[in-house]
């Protein structure tokens, strides 16, 4: 924790809740969307993995993806590029993150769906 923080925490004795709440809130979005975490992660990588899976989707949608058929619970997609990529076991946050961004940048080169 740095400085910042812990003046922030002497001011509000509730922060400290209110940031595991917020944390929890964006696990279980990315729980929801199929996306694996494990509770030990920081909530600001939480919360840049949720921002590089927006990202994907936006891409996704910009090509006529349909996010309802091709995620990670779907056993049959329309088009695997339109899936996220899904977590290794073991596989730390930031690389992951790295990988979906690597396949946002993919999915803008991959011919768009027609209409």
């Amino acid at each position: 924790m740095d400085r910042y923080e812990d003046l922030e925490r002497s001011l509000d004795s509730h922060r400290a809740e209110e940031q595991d709440a917020a944390a929890a809130e964006v696990a279980d979005r990315l729980r929801q969307r199929g996306i694996a975490v494990t509770g030990g992660e920081d909530s600001d990588d939480l919360a840049n993995l949720l921002d590089a899976v927006e990202r994907f989707e936006h891409a996704v949608e910009a090509h006529g993806g349909d996010l309802m058929v091709d995620d990670l619970r779907s056993s049959r997609p329309d088009d695997a590029h339109y899936v996220v990529p899904r977590r290794e076991h073991g596989e730390v946050i930031r690389a992951y993150i790295g990988r979906i961004d690597e396949a946002t940048a993919s999915l803008r080169r991959h011919p768009r769906r027609p209409d």
